[in-house]
Formats: C-alpha cells, sequence, structure tokens
C-alpha cells in the first residue's frame, strides 16, 4: 500500500485546477490524499509570485517544511506553480536543497511520480513515466474525501500567456500561451461531473483568447458549446476575459447556452488612455465602454466584473478620476481592486517608477471601494422579493450557500440535505456583497444533487 500526499494551495483557481492534474496522478499510483500534513509521506506547494505577499507565504510554509524534513527524512518535498516558474530552479534549488523535485506550472506531475518510483528499474521509470504523459488527458481522479463531495471545480483550457501587460508576472512565469485541445478539456469535465461536480470553471490568463494559437481551432465559443452539451453538468463560467477578445460570437454563445452563466469578467484595469497605454492593455477607454455596451445589449442580465489597479507608476489624480468615472459610468457588478506594487523582472518595474506614494494608492482604494459599495447594494436591492436560482455549494456557518446564475452569493435556511441542488430562493435581505431568503419548493423532479460521497471510479 503507497502512503499519503497532502497538498498546500495557495494563489489562484488555476493553482487549484494544476494540484488536482498532479493529485490525479498520485491516486493512480496508489497514494491517498490527507489534510494533515504530519501524515503525509508526499508534500507538495502549489505556490503563487502574482504579488510579493503570495510568494512570501511559499516561502515561510517551505522554510517550515525543514523541521519536518528533519524529523521524517524520507518525506518527499515537492514544489510547483509560479514559484518555479518555467526559467530554471537553479536560485530554489541552493535555498531550499531538502525539496526533492520542483515542478513547472501546468505540469501533469510527471517529476514527481518519477522520484516516487526511483528505486524500480529504469525501464519502468520510463515506461511509467510516459504513461503519466499518455493519462493526463483521459479522467482526472478527486482524492475520495472530494467525490461526490465537490460541487464547483476550476478546469484549466489556456495554459500561460503572451500579452505580456507590463505589471504582469504571469508570462515569465507560466510561459507562453498553449490551448488544450477541445477534447481533452470536454473529457475532464465529463470526469468531474462523473464524480458529482455540477459545475465547471474554464479557466486562462486570458480565456477569450482559447484557440488563438492554433491555426484553424476551435475558439471560446465553440468550446463552450461542447461542455453545454455534457450530461449531467448543470453549469459553466469561464475567466479571465480580456476586453479585446471577447467577440460577440462568445457572447451570444453565453446568450443561448442554457448551462453557461451570464457572468462576464473583463478587467480594465484602468480608466485613462495613457495609464493603460502604459500598461501595454492595448485598449482606450471608449472601446472598454463600447464593450460594456455589447454585452449588455447581447446579454442582458449579464454581471459585469473586472480588475482595477490604482496607484499604478506615473498615476495622477485627473488620471486616477478617469478610472473613478468609468466604473461609476458601467456600475461593474464586481471589481477586485489592487494597489500597484512592482514584481521583480516585469516591464514596470524595471523601466517606470513607483512614484505614487503609498498613502494616495491606500485613499484611491478607499474611493473605489466605497463607489463599489454603492453600485453593488443598489444592485442587489432589485433583487428583493425576486425568486432565484441557486446552486448549493456548502453549509457555512448552519446555513446553505450558493451563487445565482449572475454568480452573487446567496445564503438561505433550510433543515434538508441540499448540497449540489439547484434551489429556488425567494430574496429577503440584501446587502452590498451578497443576498439572502428562504428556500421555496420546486418539483421533485427538476432537482439534481449530488447523490454519494463514494462514487466507483469504474463510472470514469
Amino acid at each position: 500500500m503507497k502512503g499519503k500526499y497532502h497538498f498546500w494551495i495557495t494563489g489562484c483557481q488555476m493553482n487549484y485546477a494544476d494540484a488536482r492534474q498532479v493529485s490525479t496522478q498520485l491516486e493512480k499510483q496508489g497514494y491517498r490524499a490527507t489534510h494533515q500534513l504530519d501524515e503525509a509521506d508526499v508534500v507538495v506547494l502549489q505556490t503563487c509570485t502574482v504579488r510579493q505577499q503570495s510568494e512570501d507565504k511559499a516561502y515561510n510554509k517551505l522554510r517550515a517544511l525543514w523541521a519536518n524534513k528533519k524529523r521524517d527524512p524520507n518525506m518527499t518535498i515537492a514544489v510547483m506553480g509560479c514559484v518555479v516558474g518555467v526559467r530554471g530552479n537553479e536560485v530554489l534549488e541552493k535555498e531550499f536543497p531538502y525539496v526533492d523535485v520542483f515542478m513547472e506550472p501546468a505540469t501533469d506531475g510527471a517529476p514527481l511520480i518519477a522520484h516516487l518510483k526511483r528505486d524500480e528499474a529504469a525501464a519502468i521509470e520510463s515506461a511509467a513515466t510516459q504513461e503519466l504523459h499518455n493519462l493526463i488527458d483521459e479522467a482526472v481522479i478527486l482524492p475520495p474525501d472530494q467525490r461526490g463531495n465537490l460541487v464547483a471545480a476550476p478546469v484549466s483550457i489556456v495554459y500561460g500567456c503572451s500579452h505580456a501587460c507590463t505589471f504582469c508576472i504571469i508570462p515569465q512565469k507560466r510561459g507562453i500561451e498553449r490551448s488544450r485541445p477541445l477534447g481533452s478539456i470536454v473529457s475532464e469535465v465529463r470526469s468531474l461531473v462523473a464524480q458529482g461536480v455540477q459545475e465547471v470553471m474554464l479557466l486562462g490568463q486570458i480565456v477569450d483568447r482559447y484557440g488563438y494559437d492554433v491555426p484553424d481551432g476551435p475558439d471560446l465559443a465553440d468550446l463552450l458549446y461542447a461542455v453545454n452539451g455534457v450530461d449531467g453538468l448543470q453549469r459553466v463560467r469561464f475567466l479571465t476575459g480580456h476586453p479585446n477578445y471577447m467577440s460577440d460570437r462568445i457572447l451570444e454563445a453565453v446568450r443561448d447556452l442554457p448551462k453557461v452563466m451570464p457572468q462576464i469578467e473583463v478587467p480594465v484595469q484602468a480608466g485613462d488612455d495613457t495609464v493603460l497605454a502604459n500598461m501595454k492593455r492595448g485598449y482606450t477607454q471608449q472601446q472598454f465602454r463600447e464593450l460594456v455596451q455589447r454585452i449588455r445589449t447581447i446579454v442582458p442580465d449579464a454581471s459585469l466584473h473586472g480588475d482595477i489597479i490604482v496607484g499604478f507608476p506615473g498615476e495622477t489624480d485627473a488620471q486616477f478620476e478617469e478610472t473613478y468615472n468609468l466604473l461609476r459610468d458601467t456600475r461593474h457588478n464586481k471589481v477586485h481592486l489592487a494597489r500597484y506594487s512592482p514584481r521583480p523582472g516585469t516591464v514596470s518595474a524595471r523601466r517606470m517608477p513607483d512614484d505614487v506614494p503609498d498613502a494616495v494608492k491606500r485613499e484611491r482604494f478607499q474611493r473605489i471601494e466605497a463607489l463599489q459599495d454603492e453600485i453593488q447594494s443598489e444592485d442587489n436591492r432589485a433583487y428583493l422579493g425576486q425568486t432565484v436560482e441557486v446552486l448549493v455549494e456548502e453549509l457555512y456557518k448552519g446555513r446553505w450557500r450558493g451563487r445565482n446564475p449572475q454568480g452573487r452569493l446567496v445564503f438561505f435556511d433550510d433543515p434538508r440535505l441540499l448540497k449540489g441542488q439547484l434551489v429556488d430562493v425567494r430574496i429577503t435581505h440584501t446587502g452590498s456583497y451578497s443576498l439572502s431568503g428562504e428556500s421555496v419548493d420546486r418539483p421533485q423532479e427538476e432537482s439534481t444533487a449530488i447523490q454519494s460521497s463514494t462514487i466507483p471510479l469504474s463510472v470514469l
């Protein structure tokens, strides 16, 4: 019997999708997941470097593992993700000599499995490694505690990024853009559904560029049609888009496909043309406004989500006001806010002085935050008294929690076991970040739920 493995994961949803690919290979080799690090024979750190805080968190965890390694020299420690990147590991290997395996982002886990099998004959090891490459596009295997228990799961469809915004470290860490084969993605979705997953989130650094690197290949709209056809799947979402590639064809697929949720994520990052040019975003404020109009014309019930960076190098008070005014006019339903901080190796860090004082960044952050709180509160009040469909994700502090089609968080009370079900909820209270209400009975045959926590692997 093989031992146990433990994952420590930080960062974006793509990191969770990548980690699942590696855990699948460990499961296939006979290892089993544990939530307790001290029980693990194999510890895998899935890391993030988008912000300095995330990178520091990963290094601190790595240093803490030295004590575990000293207590158990046979423990295998592997590190994957953006801390490792795609450009070599010499510095990391020198600083953390007790780490056994370093793996690039979007790895299939082959280096780790090869290490775990290092005591076997070389020919067998080579065959096993090749087998892993053959298996990676086949069914994924969730850890036993997630089978029949995981409601929503991320699925990577585009690895890397070739756009190279001046503030972003991702192209250096995750490499150039590579689209996965459509059939491989659909196969993964089917296997997740067979294990109880009800909703998938299709992921890419620029998700609406899916297929751009494949001549005459499928685009995101084609993929949405294919995934929409997976039996048993309830909902499909995708992120993160880019304004330049959010085509009418994609928006029409969102409008026309019943399983694709009306949630559009297109980060604008800033509202001033000079700042946008310095960021190398590739569009103007006016072009973004026109995109928002197209989104709301084609998908009238769409929820618009986006990202904003305040305090980018050189951003003046007047330029910030352009961002504020843009958000006031477009009325984003949700905004992810960040204060600019230089990431070593990026163009902005090399060529643009970080000249906006931290106090100014914080003040701008707070103004946007207050604006969004007001907008979201007003938008959510429109739901009062309405009945919305909620996919129930989990029981949280004694209340069921899930999301409506637009991605709004909904809480409600009900004594029944409802995890994984689509439930109608009448909204009785609204806030700026969530809705609250009471369940409304629907015909039994319309309900779809996760029925079992032990779905046999033979169905995959």
